[in-house]
């Protein structure tokens, strides 16, 4: 996806698939009980990818079992009243940049690593369930559907491939909705003109954990943040991955990380952190690493470029777009630690 697409394609791509009208939904901040776009409450039929869902009226127990679609909620108005642990603390899944359109809500944390907890889902009594970044089976959709209506991602993606833009759309009250996709996008596109040496540069987003090195396919979220900015993903990662979102390297071809940008992910989850990375005898032969083309993703920066929502991509944005600045003009400052 080498740039976004306009208000109008994803209204006419997305079919009316517009999921609620949120309007005060669960008692979440900014919820509005004026009927306007969606709240009136009448029925709506999603299409994704296990088939049809019908939703009634507005749905005043949402649960949220998608890894970070609760941060799309907040922004639309909603406060779930249970959400899914991702990673980070156990306690709060609400991140900084999520805090103001949360307010005051504080839902129950269902910590899922791997398998859905149904018999806890049921125990919640929802309305609806919203499961787009989750990676839900059809096995698990059909019991889910037994306990609320359940609504999985599109039809159109790999798992865990949806764009941020098409969770908005498929979320959110249309107006709303668009002018969440319209702020975002405009800061994406404002960064891509104002740094016209991002165009066509190759960049591959590595990963390193216990002597396994893995990248991300151009259809990733993480991929799309910088094709969005102007940067192409290696085809041999598509290659590699086949229906999946990312692909293992062997120790033989960690050269294919060798690419213009070299983006290291996920660090937080790398036993020694950064300094394990870069003491890898295979990672130190990397033209990327001696040139000084690669750059880190940590702490808060790294959440926010992982959590890729409509709350998180402004954040990302403002921390990285200076460290690709960095890489591609040479080796200056590419690191992040806020």
């Amino acid at each position: 996806m080498g740039r976004f697409a306009t208000r109008r394609e994803f209204l006419a791509g997305a079919g009316g698939l517009f999921l609620l009208g949120l309007a005060g939904c669960g008692g979440g901040a900014g919820g509005d009980e004026s009927g306007e776009e969606g709240g009136s409450g009448e029925a709506r039929t999603v299409e994704h990818k296990f088939g049809e869902t019908e939703v009634e009226g507005e749905p005043g127990r949402v649960v949220s079992i998608g890894y970070q679609e609760h941060d799309f909620l907040f922004a639309l108005g909603v406060s779930p009243v249970a959400v899914r642990y991702w990673y980070g603390d156990e306690d709060d899944v609400i991140f900084p940049w999520a805090e103001d359109e949360a307010g005051d809500a504080e839902p129950e944390i269902l910590n899922m690593p791997e398998n859905i907890n149904f018999e806890r889902i049921a125990a919640l009594e929802p309305d609806l369930i919203v499961g787009l970044y989750s990676g839900m089976t059809e096995d698990d959709y059909g019991t889910l559907s037994e306990i609320a209506p359940t609504v999985a991602q599109s039809g159109d993606f790999i798992d865990y491939g949806m764009p941020w833009q098409e969770t908005t759309m498929m979320l959110g009250r249309e107006g709303r909705a668009e002018e969440l996709v319209a702020e975002v996008e405009g800061m994406f596109e404002e960064a891509r003109e104002s740094h016209p040496e991002f165009e066509g540069k190759s960049l591959a987003i590595g990963t390193y954990a216990e002597g396994t090195f893995s990248t991300f396919a151009s259809a990733d979220a993480r991929s799309r943040f910088f094709t969005s900015l102007g940067f192409v993903i290696p085809e041999e990662f598509d290659e590699l991955a086949g229906d999946s979102f990312f692909a293992e390297i062997s120790e033989e071809r960690v050269d294919l990380l060798d690419a213009d940008v070299l983006v290291w992910d996920q660090i937080s989850f790398v036993e020694g952190g950064r300094e394990a990375i870069e003491s890898e005898p295979l990672i130190n032969r990397l033209d990327a690493m001696r040139e000084g083309r690669a750059i880190f993703l940590e702490g808060d920066t790294e959440d926010a470029f992982g959590w890729n929502t409509v709350l998180s991509l402004p954040f990302a944005l403002e921390e990285i777009v200076p460290m690709l600045e960095g890489a591609v003009n040479g080796g200056a400052e590419a690191t992040s630690d806020s």
